[in-house]
């Protein structure tokens, strides 16, 4: 299972938003510093309003959606990669993780403390992407070590790793993340060896006032601090930022389903800002779903993109992927407009695809399998 880590300095809400995405009370939430202190784990759900749809065209007794893993992780204070606060916690933990959530304070508020006595979303950034800059090069340098005098005796893979190493601390003593960095395909295979943190994929949350969520949803660069936030994001590491209020999302978390909606639909907001940033972290984990469905269940089933159908089939049932035969499928959005498989087959959008077809997102597919 893939996880999400949630990030951030003390006090800008990560806590509540864990909260709010899980639907649980498990982080303590409180108004002063280091309220996490063991990382929170939650099971996440990740919305997917198809498969109420298929449901209901097949008669399904059973809805199945697929998850990711959220771990909410101490917060950072600056000093963490020496081990100030409990930055050595926080480090080990989010080395765990497979993307990165920054959570980030966008509002104002005189009664909710900020660690730095004034909120400045740039410079909260900053200071975590310098602790896991500053750790990757402490890593770095030790491995640098190891690795010289097997490399000065000819050992090909440390030669490799030496050269990689060298190229990698300049860039980062400049103060730019491993991410940021372009590699070649052998360089970026042996960077995985590093578990470098910051080249970690990151999207970032930014946290907004209740009063002014609606504005900044619609018009978020006229939002200057959520602004500032999505130009960094896309101009340091080709990121993502999401607005949503950690408030809001946690209040919702304790109403039905329908009484969400209705709240959403009184405050003119289409989703939760939890609801948005699940699949946005799904997608940034390079995740997709197939769909399957029939009397006994409607289900979604979690692959990366570019696997192909047996991978794919792999996924229900280890046999199934060495036992492929062939995929029936049938995109989506065609089920939906002909509602049954034999129209669908009628219409001729039902496919007989082979072990070459790369399966896509929104793929409803029936396996055929050998003994």
């Amino acid at each position: 299972m893939l996880k999400a880590g949630i990030v951030g300095l003390p006090n800008v809400g990560k806590s509540t938003l864990f909260n709010a995405v899980t639907r649980t009370r498990n982080a303590e939430a409180a108004n002063y510093p280091f309220c996490t202190i063991d990382p929170n784990v939650g099971m996440v759900t990740v919305p997917d309003e198809r498969l109420d749809v298929l449901s209901e065209l097949s008669g399904s007794k059973k809805l199945i959606p697929t998850a990711i893993e959220f771990v909410d992780i101490a917060g950072l204070v600056e000093g963490a990669s020496e081990g100030a606060g409990l930055g050595n916690k926080f480090l080990a933990t989010i080395r765990e993780v497979d993307a990165i959530v920054q959570v980030i304070r966008c509002f104002k508020n005189d009664d909710i403390i900020h660690e730095l006595g004034s909120v400045d979303p740039l410079r909260d950034i900053e200071i975590i992407n310098s602790e896991l800059i500053l750790a990757d090069m402490a890593a770095l340098d030790k491995r640098l070590q190891s690795r010289s005098k097997k490399a000065k005796s000819g050992d090909k893979e440390a030669k490799a790793e030496v050269a990689l190493i060298e190229k990698l601390l300049p860039h980062l003593d400049a103060g730019n993340p491993a991410i940021s960095m372009d590699f070649n395909d052998d360089e970026a295979k042996l960077l995985k060896d590093f578990f470098l943190l910051s080249s970690k994929k990151s999207i970032f949350a930014c946290n907004v006032s209740e009063d002014d969520l609606a504005d900044a949803l619609q018009n978020p660069d006229d939002h200057a601090m959520v602004a500032q936030v999505r130009k960094y994001a896309a101009e340091t590491q080709g990121a993502e930022a999401t607005v949503l209020s950690a408030q809001i999302e946690e209040e919702l978390a304790e109403l039905t389903p329908e009484e969400a909606a209705e709240f959403l639909q009184d405050m003119g907001i289409a989703d939760s800002g939890a609801s948005s940033l699940i699949k946005s972290v799904y997608h940034l984990l390079g995740l997709r779903t197939y769909l399957t469905t029939g009397v006994q269940e409607t289900r979604a089933w979690t692959i990366y993109a570019g696997d192909k159908a047996p991978a794919a089939a792999g996924v229900i049932h280890t046999d199934f992927e060495k036992q492929f035969i062939r995929a029936e499928v049938i995109h989506y959005d065609d089920y939906v407009k002909y509602k049954t498989v034999a129209a669908a087959r009628d219409a001729g959008v039902l496919r007989a695809e082979g072990k070459e077809y790369e399966v896509k997102d929104g793929d409803v597919i029936n396996f055929l399998t050998g003994a």
